[in-house]
């Protein structure tokens, strides 16, 4: 009996804006992913995202290079007001996008009554990881592909490619927040914005930044410092999840929840590729165009040479990740930290 050849996966990347999208497909991506300016997508923040018509410009330039075009619909409606949601399921159907990565029940329904042509691909804000979950999901709403939480080792990948009956997404590169996808709820304690409802995890108009008298320089959101960084340190984007707080017992300030490191399994592809994953997910929406045009090229050109049978040169892409720190996670293990 021989051993099936195992699945190209797909690149599955990101973009804020028509010209990231425009560089994520000249670089190679087979599909970008992307979202209109509301709380429709999980980030929804001013400056980025598509206007309805930079999303059907985009979708013509995507698929006139056989790239394809997956809308994040990806937060939870507010009671009474899904209306939002399922305008904007309809409006990608009429645009000829590819796919609606969907996490909530009521916005998949939708879209498989009302548009069965639409591939639905569950967003890992549903946090579905067990095989029961996923496969309730396809049973119930025809989801075509299940983005995977960041919680996940390879060994448990492999298994649950083996009794899921859709495609599975990995995340192979970006933010490593390890809160449970579709559960948090730091952001909206402090701000009263839900970034699963609002699409908003610490809103801009939320944050600030204050240089303090020793050169130090802190930063807050609505008002509650979140860090404080030494004059020769780099100042983060200000997140609970990635704050340094003081505590009894505690000398000095400490990462409570995670520390600022981004996820980089560019060393794992191979062992990725053989568990069957079909797709590898980039994240990066709020980034640059060259941002997303670099970390694109490099994973297109690891994914093609390992698919050649060859060891991929791995570009150094420690410069482009938070913390300008990199860990592979819990896809090697679930001690990682």
């Amino acid at each position: 009996m021989t051993t099936p050849a195992p699945i190209k996966p797909e690149l599955v990347c990101p973009a804020g804006t028509p010209a990231a999208l425009r560089a994520a497909v000249d670089a190679g991506a087979e599909n970008v992913y992307c979202g209109y300016q509301n709380a429709t997508n999980a980030r929804n923040f001013a400056g980025l995202n598509f206007t309805p018509d930079e999303m059907a410009q985009s979708i013509r330039y995507a698929h006139e290079r056989g790239s394809k075009v997956l809308i994040t619909l990806n937060t939870f409606p507010p009671a009474g007001k899904v209306d939002l949601w399922t305008d904007m399921a309809d409006l990608s159907a009429r645009l000829g996008a590819d796919a609606c990565i969907v996490a909530d029940i009521a916005v998949a329904d939708h879209i498989r009554r009302h548009h069965p042509q639409m591939r639905i691909h569950l967003s890992v804000q549903a946090a579905a990881s067990s095989p029961e979950a996923i496969a309730w999901y396809v049973r119930e709403f025809d989801v075509k592909r299940v983005v995977l939480p960041r919680i996940m080792t390879v060994s448990e990948i492999r298994g649950l490619v083996d009794e899921i009956p859709c495609e599975v997404e990995t995340f192979i590169f970006g933010n490593h927040g390890l809160m449970v996808e579709g559960r948090c709820s730091l952001t909206a304690y402090v701000t009263g914005q839900s970034t699963n409802m609002d699409g908003a995890c610490s809103p801009a108009a939320c944050v600030a930044y204050e240089q303090q008298d020793d050169g130090s320089l802190a930063t807050r959101l609505s008002g509650v410092m979140i860090d404080r960084f030494a004059a020769q340190e780099t100042a983060g984007y200000p997140t609970i999840c990635k704050g340094r707080y003081l505590a009894e017992a505690r000398d000095g300030g400490y990462y409570a929840f995670e520390e600022p490191v981004s996820l980089n399994a560019a060393t794992m592809l191979p062992e990725l590729i053989r568990a069957g994953v079909h797709a590898f997910k980039i994240e990066g929406r709020q980034r640059s165009r060259a941002y997303v045009k670099k970390v694109v090229a490099a994973f297109r050109e690891a994914v093609d040479t390992v698919m050649a049978g060859d060891e991929p040169k791995l570009a150094d892409l420690v410069a482009l990740t938070e913390g300008q720190k990199h860990t592979e996670g819990a896809l090697k293990s679930k001690t990682w930290r």
